[in-house]
Parts: structure tokens; C-alpha cells; sequence
């Protein structure tokens, strides 16, 4: 398998939300305090990765995360909207590589996280049967 005809690097999106009481880590369960948790900041960034690729990606792929590297600097309290911004950087086979910088959507020069993600592109209906399958014996 290998990756659809035009993906290539530079493909890029941002993402532009606003945290909400079930972004922070209180509601992740990741901390104690009401402000943007560090899982739901990779999840965002792993959206952004995602959104950068979908018009190349053909209904048959898909993409799944395999790897992440991320460093959470600064706190963002409810209400603050960021802008997520991811950058294909690599291909590798079917293995993708992305930047991505999380920064205040104001436009001040602060950055909120920053890392990089590795996602594999996958035939969508195999990936499903094989995840079925290993459901099935776990039961």
C-alpha cells in the first residue's frame, strides 16, 4: 500500500477553537485544575494533522496516530481560543510525520504546545476488521 497520489509535504491546517469546562484537566481527568489538559491539546493537534490531508485522502484510506511527541508550556483557561497549526513534514512509506504549534489566536508570540506526530495511512475497512477482531478476543 502507499500513500494517495498528491499527498505531499507542506500539506497543512489550523484549527481554531475555544476551550471549553470539558477541555480542561478537570474534565480529562488529567489534573485538578480548570484549564486546557494536556490530552485534549494532543487530540486537537492530532484533529489538526487529520484536517491537513482529508481532501488528499481517498474514502478507502485513512490515517491513525502512531506516535507523538508534545510539549504543553503554557496554561489556557476556559475561554481562550487557540489556533492549531500542523505541517506534513515527512513521508515515509505509509508512515506521515507532522509539526504542529498551538499559539493564542490573537496572534501574540506565545506558544501553548508545540510537537510532532507520527500518523500511518491504512486501508479504512482491513484496520476496522482487524480492530473487530481483536475485540472479539478479548471477549
Amino acid at each position: 500500500m502507499s500513500v494517495p497520489d498528491g499527498l505531499a509535504t507542506g500539506a497543512r491546517a489550523t484549527l481554531r477553537v475555544a476551550v471549553t469546562e470539558a477541555d480542561t484537566a478537570q474534565a480529562a481527568g488529567s489534573g485538578d485544575v480548570p484549564v486546557l489538559a494536556t490530552p485534549r491539546l494532543l487530540a486537537l493537534a492530532e484533529a489538526a494533522c487529520v484536517a491537513a490531508i482529508a481532501t488528499r485522502m481517498t474514502p478507502s484510506l485513512t490515517s491513525v496516530g502512531i506516535a507523538a511527541r508534545l510539549e504543553h508550556r503554557q496554561a489556557s483557561p476556559v475561554g481562550a481560543e487557540l489556533d492549531i497549526e500542523a505541517e506534513l513534514t515527512e513521508i515515509d512509506g505509509v508512515r506521515l510525520v507532522f509539526v504542529f504549534i498551538a499559539r493564542p489566536a490573537d496572534g501574540a508570540d506565545q506558544v501553548i504546545g508545540a510537537g510532532t506526530l507520527e500518523r500511518g495511512v491504512v486501508d479504512r475497512e482491513r484496520f476496522l476488521a482487524r480492530a473487530e477482531g481483536a475485540r472479539h478476543r478479548l471477549d
